[in-house]
């Protein structure tokens, strides 16, 4: 692309072309507006003898095929005569006409080709026109199916670079690297290095694997081409190795430059898949791509970026050396990660002073950069409806409920039996979890309804866990536990709701995993029974390996003796401290939402320590009348992050 290019060409060429149609539709109105003039007035012949009759005409000229003449009051007129008018001559002689013969016209040969043929020239030239329009920018026209789509970036405003990229810092580097060789490859070169032609980012949705390539394009100072693997495949066998080849082409022409594939899984997938059933054209469009990255023909200075979070299904051909050298992974930030990333986003919004980053860091395990970066989106909104001109700490608590629970249901009626049942369910998640030495520290508990949830228990670890001890499993057991056994000890047998089948749901998962996958049965051993589906980044589900009838029952059996060993516990811990699980749901039906510091100094002194606190000490509240059971409640009573894997 030349900058130097005066940017109002194209616009000077489509004039000067629809100034030329018009022209060529003048000279066409012209030709036969000419002849008409010339000829006069058509009349008929018969009205052409009466008025020599009358004596209004003045003179004629007669010719085989045209009589042409002026009428007395200069009107000019044509008409065509009849065969054998033998009297003409003579009616024009007695009523004082002048007349005289007139060959006929030889026609022009070569203007009457031009006069045929120009409109059918000037529909052509208009179609060819309008085909290279069509076709210019990226070969989406009907002549230009195998032109690339690539587009060259360039970012005059709003330019990326790697200061713009926190929280994947190991990332980063590696593709610094690739910057500064192309800045300065001598200094690799003279140790016998060689440019790397390839790199893959490899990571979850919404991690960055984008934001790195801009950053690339931001800091390289060459030519940058992104392209989609999507744009390669069309309905035609053989387009997509074409656009592949064009893409070369240009690369060639820029180099040293750098070309982006987003979704590279679109084209790279493994070959030979489906048998007979398989994709012709992208298997030729993957093929086409192998040879331009290392075939016989060196493209040299061209390094290739790809992004997928499908790398299971690369074929294997497109991932070995000489082709990606590098496959960098993109990861999920930890929570120093987060607080960076976090800290880059906040740069953009006013905050007020009370805003910590490592409490929201804390708080979002888990989150994508994407993820952050739409939760500080969320929190300046919600300042904003609030008609606030700072963002402060609890828009961005409210914003973080809103985007990992959805938001509140306040419009939402509930019966004060429903109220009740939430307030001891989460009471007893609660009591259970500041019981149990080994879970994570309360953060929140509130009964506010949001999204499919009528209440929830919030836990925040407080450094990021890559794995999971023993007493910490069994201590997650028994606080997903809490809720129902509450409900049971409260409300009784009967009168147990649905509200408890997501922390069954959880509780049973992780019990599977700690006998199946983990080896911490004392029956079973540390064995592998069950392995690992193919999913998204290898995070799929679990399919049942071979095994005998009887060790099937032993897992069903101590995945079972699990779980009612976490029932036991909790219904342990609630019994003996049951004065306290009444208050607790007392001031969660006064408050309905509390913080950990609040819960924790309820269940020490018996108050809470805030402003709106009622003088006198909380009363448990009276629970004659049962509550309804709540038959579809779901994804109620959150324990907190599950342990990986569950």
């Amino acid at each position: 692309m030349n900058d130097d290019q005066p940017q109002g060409n194209p616009w000077i060429k489509s004039l000067l072309v629809w100034g030329g149609i018009f022209l060529a539709l003048l000279l066409v109105v012209s030709m036969f507006g000419a002849k008409t003039d010339a000829a006069g007035t058509l009349i008929r012949y018969s009205d052409f003898r009466a008025k020599v009759a009358e004596g209004s005409v003045r003179e004629v000229q007669i010719a085989p095929d045209r009589i042409v003449g002026t009428l007395k009051n200069d009107q000019q007129f044509s008409t065509v005569p009849i065969a054998n008018d033998t009297d003409l001559p003579k009616l024009l002689q007695d009523n004082g006409v002048q007349y005289a013969g007139k060959a006929a016209e030889e026609p022009n040969l070569l203007l009457y080709i031009l006069a045929q043929s120009l409109p059918f020239l000037l529909i052509l030239g208009v179609a060819f026109f309008a085909l290279r329009q069509v076709q210019k920018g990226g070969g989406s026209g009907a002549m230009g199916f195998g032109k690339s789509k690539a587009k060259l970036l360039t970012e005059r405003s709003g330019r990326v670079t790697f200061d713009d990229v926190a929280g994947i810092d190991e990332a980063r580097e590696e593709l610094e690297e690739i910057v500064e060789f192309l800045r300065d490859p001598t200094r690799f070169s003279k140790l016998g290095g060689q440019i790397p032609k390839g790199a893959l980012l490899v990571g979850s949705p919404g991690t960055g694997k984008t934001l790195l390539a801009r950053a690339i394009a931001g800091e390289a100072g060459v030519p940058f081409f992104t392209i989609s693997g999507s744009d390669f495949v069309e309905m035609f066998v053989g387009v997509g190795a074409s656009r592949v080849r064009d893409m070369f082409e240009q690369a060639k022409k820029n180099a040293p430059c750098i070309v982006f594939i987003d979704e590279i899984d679109a084209v790279g997938r493994h070959r030979g898949h489906g048998l007979g059933n398989s994709n012709d054209e992208r298997e030729q469009t993957l093929n086409q791509l192998l040879v331009e990255m290392d075939g016989f023909e060196a493209n040299e200075g061209i390094i290739i970026i790809a992004a997928t979070n499908r790398p299971d299904v690369l074929d294997p051909a497109l991932l070995r050396p000489g082709r990606f050298d590098r496959q960098v992974v993109v990861p999920i930030p930890d929570i120093e990660g987060r607080e960076k990333i976090l800290s880059v986003h906040m740069k953009k919004v006013p905050l007020a002073p009370d805003v910590n980053p490592r409490t929201i860091a804390r708080g979002t395990p888990g989150f994508s950069g994407a993820d952050l970066a739409n939760l500080v989106n969320e929190a300046a909104l919600l300042a904003a409806r609030r008609n606030k001109r700072l963002v402060a700490m609890q828009e961005f608590e409210d914003a973080k409920d809103k985007v990992m629970m959805g938001a509140e249901r306040r419009s939402m009626v509930m019966t004060d039996d429903e109220k009740k049942m939430t307030a001891y369910h989460e009471a007893g998640h609660a009591i259970v979890s500041v019981n149990e030495a080994a879970s994570d520290p309360i953060h929140k508990a509130t009964i506010i309804p949001r999204g499919r949830a009528l209440g929830m228990v919030m836990r925040l670890p407080e450094r990021d866990s890559y794995s999971y001890h023993r007493d910490k499993m069994h201590a997650n057991l028994s606080v997903s536990m809490g809720g129902r056994v509450a409900e049971e000890i409260i409300f009784g047998h009967d009168k147990v709701s649905s509200g408890a089948s997501s922390d069954i749901q959880y509780a049973t998962s992780l019990a599977r995993n700690m006998v199946t996958k983990w080896g911490m049965s004392e029956k079973l051993g540390p064995l592998q029974y069950e392995e690992q589906s193919e999913g998204y980044l290898g995070m799929g589900g679990s399919q049942r390996t071979m095994m005998s009838d009887e060790t099937a029952k032993l897992i069903d059996s101590e995945i079972r003796g699990l779980v009612d060993g976490a029932h036991a516990k909790a219904t342990e811990i609630l019994r003996g401290q049951e004065d306290k699980l009444h208050l607790l749901a007392q001031a969660l039906l006064e408050y309905e939402t509390l913080t950990g510091e609040e819960i924790k100094a309820l269940i020490e002194n018996g108050k809470i320590d805030r402003p709106d606190a009622p003088t006198g000490p909380l009363r448990p509240v009276s629970v004659q009348g049962s509550a309804v059971p709540r038959a579809g409640r779901r994804f109620g009573g959150s324990t907190g992050a599950q342990p990986l894997g569950a």
